[in-house]
């Protein structure tokens, strides 16, 4: 979420899609939608999507760990899993780097 606590949300996305474009808004969601699912499923079969001048969507194996809950001090094991993390272009990191008010 972003320090101002705005989001943009599939919604918007469509909305802008529709304005930029000579779609309409349900084009437009169904668009959003397709994008989405598509890069969904990629993710899903082990593969990384990466969008030129974005940044790429990379999966990485956690190996399996034992953690400690903070509140009760109590250890578990947390199991091994995939996890997806995103990489910025550099693109990206140059257009969203600027002062922190």
């Amino acid at each position: 979420m972003a320090r101002d606590g705005k989001t943009l949300t599939r919604a918007q996305i469509a909305k802008a899609i529709s304005r930029n474009t000579p779609i309409t808004v349900v084009q437009a969601y169904a668009f959003a939608d397709a994008i989405l699912e598509h890069m969904a499923c990629a993710l899903e079969r082990g593969e990384n999507v990466k969008i030129s001048r974005f940044g790429t969507f990379v999966q990485r194996e956690k190996g399996r760990r034992l953690a400690r809950n903070p509140n009760t001090g109590e250890k578990a094991v947390v199991t091994a899993r995939r996890v997806v993390t995103f990489n910025p272009s550099d693109f990206l990191r140059q257009r969203v780097a600027g002062p922190i008010d």
